[in-house]
């Protein structure tokens, strides 16, 4: 067996990082645990061992979209065929754990679409029929961006049809190396703005639909098209739009 690591590294952001997407992290040494141990319990660095106390790392801010993650439906809209979005913790676990099937579409520019004859096309080229619950990844290779501004800035994106699509064929959980499922916001920007027309922007997303998305995953270029696990299990965050998610795949 062989497990593949599909998730970024977590880590703190560089100067200059919005707010909205900055990564902050604090870390303490044995020498400042001592120092807590002899405060809170009294027992003095003479009783531990080499003297240390415990090393602990605190999130000053970490957003539940900043890592690799999984999307809950209520991320997209409040409310999906008139019943509240689910939330993060509200999902069947066993969505997360399931066959894997990667499509290559490393070929296509940012802003590029993948549709639902895109989808049918590369799944006879490698010869699967997908079968319900089983995990669709889509390997762009923008996560060769993954460690700089210009990530969100990349990307062909997933059109609303092509992932109803996906749903309509029991498809509940859809993962991506960039850094969204939709194309560019800054390009859906554009269009919704010069179109006067909602879902435009974030069409994917605003699908209407109750599934999940991966999204920042690393390393798609490692996987066979199919023959492997995908586990991708979310934090139970009570009242969550996104949980970050240790995403692996699991080798046959």
């Amino acid at each position: 067996m062989e497990i593949i690591d599909l998730s970024a590294p977590i880590v703190a952001s560089p100067e200059g990082t919005p707010e909205v997407l900055r990564t902050g992290i604090e870390f303490s040494d044995h020498a400042e645990g001592a120092v807590l141990i002899e405060q809170m319990f009294g027992v003095g660095p003479e009783l531990l061992r080499d003297g240390e106390g415990w090393a602990v790392d605190f999130f000053t801010r970490f957003g539940t979209h900043n890592s690799t993650h999984v999307d809950a439906p209520w991320h997209y809209n409040s409310t999906i065929d008139g019943e509240p979005a689910k939330t993060i913790e509200q999902l069947p676990l066993e969505w997360f754990f399931q066959p894997g099937v990667c499509l290559d579409f490393t070929g296509r520019e940012d802003g590029d679409t993948v549709d639902v004859a895109d989808l049918e096309q590369s799944l006879d080229e490698v010869g699967h029929e997908l079968k319900p619950l089983e995990i669709v990844l889509i390997r762009t290779g923008c996560d060769r961006w993954i460690d700089t501004m210009e990530y969100m800035a990349h990307g062909p994106g997933v059109t609303g049809g092509a992932t109803q699509w996906l749903y309509d064929r029991g498809i509940r959980v859809m993962g991506i190396d960039a850094w969204g499922w939709d194309r560019p916001l800054w390009m859906q920007a554009e269009e919704a703005k010069a179109s006067g027309n909602a879902g435009v922007f974030w069409q994917a997303h605003q699908a209407g639909l109750s599934y999940s998305q991966i999204e920042r995953m690393v390393n798609l270029d490692r996987l066979p098209a199919t023959g492997f696990t995908v586990s991708c299990l979310p934090l139970p965050l009570v009242g969550g739009s996104a949980a970050p998610a240790r995403a692996v795949a699991i080798l046959d």
